[in-house]
């Protein structure tokens, strides 16, 4: 049986920036919160790391912002950093106020102050983190406080299908009225109408054969986004990081940065150390750095890993400060106190994705993107360690300001159409849908991963033309389900990450191709932006820097009714 609900405000994705902002905008308005998922799976639970910030008196902003500028190899939108930066501890402070329990440390005089380690890329110390389970515990601690609000809805295992916007209804403005979302118990399609829609739906590591991300991270939210009428930008840099654990059973397990911000080397399977000869800041250096050293190596050699060693630590401060790790590891054989863990590249984080101001608006009035979904500038061409988490905080709490500055001009919506799927059956065919799933994580893992060619990319776009068509035709005559979803949205993502690639004719931060391996400094940096075919210039949202919008050729997205 079919449904229709109405909020003040739909918040699709359920990790630090959608739980962030419902919270926030709880004591204004009704609230529907939706999670493909149980509440707290996605990539925050997993991030193990800590938030970047600047507490200690050595420290400083402008160093904070001069680290992420370098890091983003001057692709980064310095205002959007300024802005990011400058409002961390704000965004910590309400953590600390919710209750998240960071880790704190008492010096010899016997005061207490909250520990801050560093990490890859940063000059000082400043990452803030609850032993080495930072995402968990803000996870956790926003999660229960969610679950207790009484104006917000919580749906779980749901899976938002595409946004209904005017465009969409034959209305003359292109609002954001709500969007068609999967009930994946029932298996039954609902209607859900808002005045404001805020995706959050996190990133797309699924794309790839191997991956630190959790299974929901298929690029929900960037695919409907852009489906929608939204440009991407910056969707090439894709960054891998370095040290994910290596054993088959692991899955996608990644071992933080914080080990080799406090002693870890990275180690040939000779016992030979080999970051110096790529960077004078060895394991320290950013992540883009790290993870090609890595692959260079292993290829030479031939090798399926390379080794972290931390064992020349007291066993009591490893399993102090990386209790999770530490167990995980044990898990699987390796006692990190006592010998060297084999380690891998990964998928890991996208810089790029829909784009956004510094309020988290997109190009369709009513529509707003936070998290690791949204490119606000702040990442450039490669993003710092810790950084994320603190994206997710600063710019749920600007769109929060901003909603909340325009919610009642925003017109309840009336008159939208339940989803029609008269015209479709059940899938016999269901075959189909995984052999193409496996098909596009190894084309993209062999062809736009860590380095990259003209020649492979030109085949990963011939591979993801034809799946999107196999797809879009399987799509419009059979049922939707949880496994169709997420590989139409995969297809997309991908095609959107390889033309990006193409476009970029230079090696810049986390894209690296042995066809243009230099940097491209002869004019000013410049954003790889495409659009839809159906794109057209916002009234909300001011122009962004960048160089003239690339249109994809494509069909018009899907229509609401099947």
């Amino acid at each position: 049986m079919q449904r229709q609900s109405y909020h003040d405000v739909l918040i699709i994705g359920s990790g630090a920036a959608g739980l962030s902002l419902a919270l926030r905008l709880a004591e204004h308005g009704r609230i529907a919160l939706i999670s493909k998922g149980p509440l707290a799976e996605g990539a925050t639970l997993y991030a193990q790391g800590g938030i970047s910030v600047v507490l200690d008196e050595h420290d400083s902003l402008t160093s904070h912002i001069t680290d992420t500028l370098t890091a983003g190899a001057g692709l980064c939108d310095g205002e959007a950093v300024t802005y990011c930066v400058e409002q961390a501890r704000n965004g910590i402070q309400w953590l600390i106020d919710k209750g998240v329990p960071f880790t704190r440390e008492t010096d010899v005089s016997g005061n207490s102050d909250y520990h801050l380690t560093r990490e890859g890329g940063h000059s000082h110390r400043r990452i803030i983190h609850a032993a080495d389970a930072t995402g968990r515990a803000v996870e956790k601690t926003l999660e229960q406080q969610a679950r207790e609000h009484p104006a917000i809805d919580i749906f779980e295992y749901h899976l938002a299908i595409d946004l209904i916007t005017g465009r969409k209804l034959g209305l003359e403005h292109n609002h954001c009225a709500g969007a068609y979302i999967l009930d994946l118990k029932e298996q039954t399609v609902h209607t859900f109408g808002a005045r404001v829609v805020a995706l959050a739906t996190g990133g797309a590591g699924k794309v790839y054969l191997y991956t630190s991300n959790p299974d929901v991270a298929t690029g929900d939210g960037i695919a409907m986004a852009w489906r929608a009428g939204c440009r991407v930008a910056n969707m090439e840099f894709i960054q891998f990081h370095p040290t994910c654990l290596y054993h088959p059973r692991a899955k996608s397990f990644l071992i933080t940065e914080a080990v080799r911000g406090e002693g870890g080397r990275l180690l040939l399977p000779n016992g030979e150390a080999f970051m110096s000869r790529f960077d004078p800041r060895g394991e320290l250096a950013p992540r883009d750095i790290v993870a090609r050293a890595i692959d260079h190596e292993m290829k030479r050699l031939g090798a399926e890993c390379v080794y972290l060693d931390i064992s020349h630590k007291p066993a009591d401060f490893i399993k102090e400060h990386f209790p999770t790790v530490h167990a995980r590891c044990l898990e699987f054989g390796f006692d990190m106190t006592r010998e060297p863990v084999p380690v891998v590249p990964a998928a890991h984080y996208l810089c790029g994705g829909v784009i956004t101001d510094l309020h988290g608006r997109t190009d369709i009035p009513g529509l707003y993107a936070i998290g690791e979904m949204a490119c606000t500038g702040l990442h450039g061409a490669n993003r710092i360690a810790s950084n994320s988490l603190l994206e997710c905080l600063v710019f749920a709490d600007a769109a929060y300001r901003d909603i909340l500055k325009n919610l009642e001009t925003f017109a309840a919506p009336e008159g939208i159409p339940p989803w029609d799927e008269s015209q479709v059956t059940d899938s016999d065919e269901e075959v189909v849908v995984s052999h193409n799933w496996n098909e596009l994580r190894h084309f993209m893992w062999d062809y736009v991963g860590i380095v990259r060619t003209d020649k492979r990319l030109q085949r990963a776009l011939r591979r993801c033309e034809l799946l999107k068509q196999e797809i879009e035709d399987y799509y419009g005559n059979f049922r939707v389900t949880n496994d169709l979803i997420e590989l139409r949205n995969l297809a997309l993502v991908a095609e959107l990450i390889v033309r990006s690639a193409m476009a970029r004719k230079e090696s810049r931060g986390l894209h690296y191709t042995l066809d243009y391996p230099r940097r491209d400094d002869s004019r000013p940096p410049h954003d790889t932006v495409l659009a839809p075919r159906h794109y057209r210039p916002s009234q909300t949202m001011p122009p962004r820097r960048t160089r003239k919008t690339v249109r994809v050729p494509g069909k018009s997205d899907s229509a609401t009714q099947r």
